[in-house]
């Protein structure tokens, strides 16, 4: 299963934007994109113009690596997206969104995607009763998502047991703090989707 293993905090000093690839440690003083606030690598004395076609792949690159999802399955969302009825950007995000990693992180049993990711992976992640390790699995409305039975002596599960009710969840999903599961109630729009993220100019680099 490929995956991005480089230095994700040159991927945010790059589109000079916090990405919270790394959760929590985003916001600290810790932040790579606080104490060097210019792109990684050898330093010019000056810059050429970004084209536009320039523009339109470090959107494509801002939405993939906060996804985290590597390119030939990022594509693979965009064809999907195109065949479905609707503005195909608001789509491509709503397949994004949908995705079970992703889900896991906005419920807030994860820190970052990265992490839900893992998690996934690991198999501590249950999807309508059944263990899913499929971190690119689609979900659906009326999905059930919660943390397998047999993890709550972990010390994780008390971690987020006791973090879980701190976080904001979009309108999108439903949350029992007490059980610690999680219940897709509608399909996210564009406004649930609090990235600054321009997805027409991700169809633009598509269309071309």
């Amino acid at each position: 299963m490929a995956r991005y293993i480089g230095a994700v905090c040159r991927v945010c000093r790059r589109q000079n934007e916090k990405l919270m690839l790394k959760g929590e440690r985003c916001l600290s003083r810790k932040c790579a994109l606080d104490r060097r606030s210019f792109p990684p690598g050898q330093q010019k004395s000056h810059r050429r113009k970004v084209s536009d076609r320039g523009l339109q792949l470090r959107e494509k690159q801002k939405a993939r690596f906060t996804y985290g999802v590597m390119e030939r399955q990022f594509r693979k969302h965009f064809e999907e997206a195109v065949k479905r009825p609707g503005a195909t950007g608001e789509v491509l995000l709503q397949i994004l969104e949908m995705r079970i990693d992703n889900v896991v992180y906005r419920l807030g049993f994860a820190d970052s995607r990265s992490q839900a990711r893992q998690l996934v992976c690991h198999g501590h992640i249950v999807l309508n009763g059944k263990k899913t390790d499929i971190p690119s699995c689609a979900t659906h409305v009326g999905d059930e998502i919660s943390l397998r039975e047999g993890d709550k002596e972990r010390s994780y599960y008390k971690v987020v047991a006791q973090q879980v009710g701190t976080k904001t969840v979009p309108g999108w999903l439903k949350l029992d703090a007490e059980k610690l599961t999680g219940k897709i109630i509608s399909v996210p729009n564009r406004n649930d989707v609090d990235l600054r993220i321009n997805e027409k100019v991700i169809v633009e680099y598509y269309s071309r």
